[in-house]
């Protein structure tokens, strides 16, 4: 088979050398392009004029030798191979040349062996190049994102450190936009992830548009994407940033037929002297990110370090992360409170289940702590989960006497979690719990917001005899229009309306009128924050069914059999 045209650099400084070279050469089959230099300032010319295969170089030479030619070809490109071919080397010489990466060395008296010496070092660059291509490729991977081919977000906070310790030393002022697209889960949702791919790697391109060459763009998560801004003050970010935010709100997706539109809610933050590590200022942008989706989404905020609101954000975020830990170290428990029948001879009629936190020490944290946070950052699904698994445990190995059961609250976000009536069916089976022993609470403004999932889950789970209860009722705007739809059993009025009974004429007057609309309705009432015996009085004369608070009983903790947990749900 023959070989291909072969380009030889010859460092010599006698021409009838390179001649007999090239003559050894073509007679061995070796079809050959060259170029012969005598300094170092040709040979530097001629490695940036052309590629070359293999360098040939004479090892001494007037005012230039072998060791010359070695390091000019190692700082081009350290891959070319390098052959002495010299009349004379001595034993240490040619070791040394080899230690400073020559690939060979040969007597010009005898190049017999040049043309395998050669044709190695074609095969062996061939393989060096390929592993370097390799490791750049995985190099490129390391640090981009493999949809959008952006900066990543290791890559990012690496760019970010750099631009930091600049501004610490040199005085400047940059700026960091944190992006979080508005209505994204739409087009997965509508059109599936092969669609929301598409539109993520359009709009990575929409945003880079507006944006200087020097400014760095990156994709920090599913659908976040950050720039950093160099020698960029506040005004100018901001001016970039709604700039951007025009640019993806006018953008339109079309996918099968369907046109699809989404906003872009963008978190500024300053980078200066002042400004903490490379993390502190990537979540101060996300605040300011999340601050923005509060106003609205389609805005922005821009982070300041005495702003109140990030303040409270920031220790929503902290409790995210002991959210985190409680759930991975089960450091979550379980109380309940009872509820009483008013009317005859009472009693307890059920109970409802409450959760609670143990800090690191053991100390009981309360609900109101932490939910917040777990319901801003996504924490409700799988704290509704675990309350679900170890309630329902719970149940299966305490079997209450008569009538009595247990009510488990449920948030909006595991309202919309397509596998929880699975679940909820798993656990009930799995802890033997007869369905009739469990009633769901769900808030009235939850149902309502997610009115459609609300009426299936209930009908779902009705189906095999779970009851359910409209919490804190008359909190929402139309709360008598949705009760002739939502398939619950018991009403419990918002504790707002209870605590003032005694002196609020208006409070009566709601509480009178829902108890009504309940009984039309069928449904059972519960009065919650009960606090003594004379609101149980005037509860039991306007005929509310059941009553909860501290002048029925306090919340006590559950002892439930010590097994590993997976999982996730609320109160």
């Amino acid at each position: 088979m023959p070989e291909g045209l072969i380009k030889l650099l010859f460092a010599e400084d006698v021409e009838d050398d390179v001649v007999l070279i090239l003559r050894e050469l073509r007679r061995n089959g070796l079809r050959v392009e060259h170029q012969r230099v005598d300094s170092a300032a040709a040979m530097r010319a001629a490695l940036a004029a052309h590629d070359w295969d293999v360098v040939i170089t004479d090892h001494n030479m007037p005012g230039f030798d072998s060791g010359a030619a070695l390091e000019i070809v190692r700082r081009h490109d350290p891959d070319l191979p390098v052959i002495i071919v010299s009349g004379t080397i001595g034993e240490e010489m040619a070791v040394e040349a080899m230690r400073m990466g020559a690939k060979d060395y040969i007597m010009k008296n005898n190049l017999r062996r040049l043309v395998p010496a050669i044709r190695r070092e074609l095969d062996d660059a061939g393989a060096r190049q390929a592993r370097r291509s390799a490791e750049a490729a995985i190099q490129h991977l390391a640090m981009h994102d493999a949809l959008t081919g952006l900066r990543n977000r290791a890559s990012f906070l690496a760019a970010l450190e750099g631009l930091l310790n600049q501004a610490r030393h040199e005085d400047g002022q940059h700026s960091l936009l944190f992006l979080d697209l508005d209505q994204f889960k739409i087009v997965n949702d509508t059109c599936g992830h092969l669609a929301g791919d598409e539109m993520l790697k359009q709009l990575s391109e929409v945003l880079h548009r507006p944006i200087r060459g020097s400014d760095l763009l990156a994709r920090v998560g599913g659908d976040e994407f950050c720039i950093l801004l160099e020698n960029c003050v506040l005004d100018r970010a901001r001016s970039v940033a709604e700039t951007l935010r025009t640019a993806v709100h006018d953008f339109r997706f079309l996918w099968n037929g369907k046109v699809f539109s989404v906003g872009v809610s963008i978190g500024i933050v300053a980078i200066d002297k002042h400004s903490g590590s490379a993390n502190d200022i990537l979540s101060a942008a996300d605040m300011a990110c999340y601050a923005a989706k509060d106003r609205g989404r389609d805005a922005i905020h821009v982070y300041e370090r005495n702003d109140q609101e990030m303040t409270r954000r920031r220790g929503e975020m902290d409790w995210v992360s002991r959210i985190d830990d409680a759930l991975h170290a089960n450091r979550f428990r379980l109380w309940r409170q009872p509820i009483r029948l008013l009317g005859g001879v009472g009693g307890i009629h059920h109970y409802e289940l409450l959760l609670r936190m143990l800090d690191p020490d053991g100390n009981v944290v309360l609900p109101g702590a932490f939910l917040p946070a777990a319901e801003r950052y996504d924490r409700m699904r799988d704290i509704d989960r675990w309350v679900i698994d170890n309630g329902l445990r719970y149940i299966g190995t305490h079997r209450e006497s008569g009538d009595q059961f247990h009510a488990i609250n449920l948030s909006g976000g595991s309202l919309s979690d397509d596998g929880l009536r699975e679940f909820v069916g798993d656990r009930i089976a799995a802890y033997g719990v007869d369905p009739r022993g469990i009633c769901f609470e769900i808030t009235e403004t939850v149902a309502i917001g997610n009115f459609q999932a609300a009426v299936d889950f209930m009908q779902n789970l009705r189906g095999i005899g779970c009851r359910f209860a409209l919490d804190d009722f008359g909190s929402g705007l139309s709360s008598f229009a949705y009760l002739k739809s939502l398939p619950v059993d018991f009403i419990k009025i918002d504790g707002k309306f209870i605590r003032n009974l005694r002196s609020d004429p208006m409070d009566r007057a709601i509480v009178e009128a829902i108890h009504r609309v309940a009984h039309v309705a069928s449904l059972r009432t519960i009065a919650e924050f009960v606090e003594d015996s004379a609101l149980i009085d005037i509860l039991e004369g306007i005929g509310v069914d059941f009553a909860q608070g501290y002048g029925v009983g306090r919340p006590e903790p559950l002892q439930i059999p010590e097994r590993t947990i997976a999982a996730t749900a609320t109160s």
